[in-house]
Formats: structure tokens, sequence, C-alpha cells
């Protein structure tokens, strides 16, 4: 633990909570996070866990080595005009908000001429709230690698990291681990459905679902063979699987699953431009 480090999170939502909640005494202590969250009525929650609130941007932004952008994308270019008067040099920003590139973070941070490049752009996903997250980082090219590190450390509080090159490619990680979730419970969903159709009741479905997607994924993580062979193992000539596999491929699985990303994927940059005026 980095008893020196502080910590500011700038809006106090779910993910801010997660992260906060996975650094608090592993990373630093309590007291040195300063949560910055318009919602007054959460301050009590925060400060029982040992850590100062503000309901605006304050002076004590300057004496915090890390800020953590966490508010929503449509209010992200005022609550950065409400803080630049606090940055410092050597601060490292770190932005969780989704729909805002980089670029245009680090022109709001700083100017159009003198960008704030000392910055990390993240995509993390909703299991990072039960510290089984995802996340995509990209780095502006004025984080070092002692910055890399500690924005990784941030984020590793609550899942694993993943860094890639750099916006077009956090539209990519939107796609598929950002919006992931929500594909993934869909296809529960679809499980639990089926298995009534197939005579099961509701506990029963949705236990066998949740228990055969928590175990395959797990056989795949730990396994060095590649998911078609865990697939075909699975799968017997004429067998039941075969059958099941064989409709899904009838209906364009595959084509339907990528398809969908590349909504995502499209959605994400079209946000992008949409935010960043």
């Amino acid at each position: 633990m980095k008893n020196e480090l502080s910590i500011a999170f700038i809006g106090g939502g779910n993910m801010a909570a997660a992260l906060a909640s996975g650094l608090a005494g592993k990373v630093c202590p309590a007291k040195n996070i300063h949560v910055i969250d318009i919602n007054k009525d959460s301050h009590a929650a925060w400060q029982a866990r040992g850590m100062t609130t503000a309901a605006a941007p304050d002076e004590a932004l300057a004496q915090c080595r890390v800020w953590v952008f966490a508010v929503k994308p449509q209010n992200m270019k005022d609550v950065v005009a409400s803080t630049r008067q606090w940055l410092r040099d050597d601060t490292l920003v770190v932005s969780v908000a989704a729909g805002i590139r980089a670029d245009t973070l680090a022109g709001w941070l700083g100017s159009a001429d003198a960008p704030f490049n000392r910055l990390v752009r993240c995509m993390p996903n909703t299991p990072a709230l039960v510290g089984a997250g995802i996340t995509g980082l990209a780095a502006l090219d004025g984080v070092g690698q002692a910055d890399r590190e500690l924005a990784a450390q941030l984020l590793s509080s609550v899942g694993q990291v993943v860094w890639v090159a750099d916006d077009a490619a956090l539209d990519g990680v939107t796609a598929l681990s950002g919006s992931g979730p929500a594909y993934v419970f869909l296809f529960l969903e679809a499980l639990v459905a089926g298995g009534l159709k197939v005579g099961l009741t509701e506990d029963q479905a949705k236990q066998l679902a949740l228990g055969t997607l928590a175990g395959a994924t797990k056989l795949a993580a730990e396994s060095d063979e590649p998911l078609s062979v865990l697939r075909e193992r699975v799968t017997s000539k004429g067998g039941t699987t075969a059958a099941a596999l064989a409709a899904f491929d009838a209906a364009g699985f595959s084509g339907i699953v990528q398809d969908a990303m590349a909504a995502a994927a499209r959605r994400s940059r079209e946000l992008a431009e949409e935010f960043g005026k």
C-alpha cells in the first residue's frame, strides 16, 4: 500500500464506489481518497468508510496525485472546466467516462494547442461491481511507464486489465467487454426460457444456466486448448450437442454476434462525436 498516494474521484456513482472499495486499504489508505459527488445524500456513506467528500470540485484536488473522472459523458465538459484550476503537471488523469475520447478530454483539460496528455482512458464493465470486471485501457503519449503501472494497479483492484493502442481500439473494447455483459445476460435469459420449454422449473433452469456458463468460462480460461477444440470435445457426431449447434448455425448465430458488436462499435464512435463537441 502506498501511504503517500492520494486519489480523487470526480463523480461518485457505482463505478467510482467499486473502484474506491477495491483501492481503500490496498493501494492507499481510505483517508487519502477524496470523493466529489453532487449528490450530498451519498456523502455519509463515503465518510463512514474514512474518505473525504465535497459536493463540487475544491482545492483538495490540488493535493491528489490521481484524478479519476467518473461522471456522465454529457456532463463531462462542464465538470472538467470546473476542475482545471487545480490540475498540476504531475497529476495523472484517469477517465472511466464512456463516450469521451482521450484526445477530446486532453484538449478540455489543457487547450487545443497544448493538450494535457498525462491521461489514461479506461473502459471498465459492470462485473467490476463484484470485483470481476475487465477493463480496456489506452494511454496518451504523456503517460510514462510508472503512470501506466499505477493506472493498471488502480483498475486491477476490480478485475483484469488489457492495454490497447488508442481510442479506436477502445471502441472495440466497448463492443466486446463494455457491452458484453448485456449479451451474456441475454443469452442466460434465453437459456432459462429454453429450460422452461423443455420441462424444467425456472429455479432449476436458472441454476443450471448460471452453473454451465461459470463452469464453461472457467474451463476455457484455464485450458491451453483453442476454444474450437473445447467446443468439439462436447460435440459428438449425431448427438444432442451437434443438433443444437446445427440450429445455431442455421440461424446465423456467429454472424448475429459479430453484427451486434459492429453496431456497438459504430455507436461508440457516434457517441464520441456527439459528446466531444
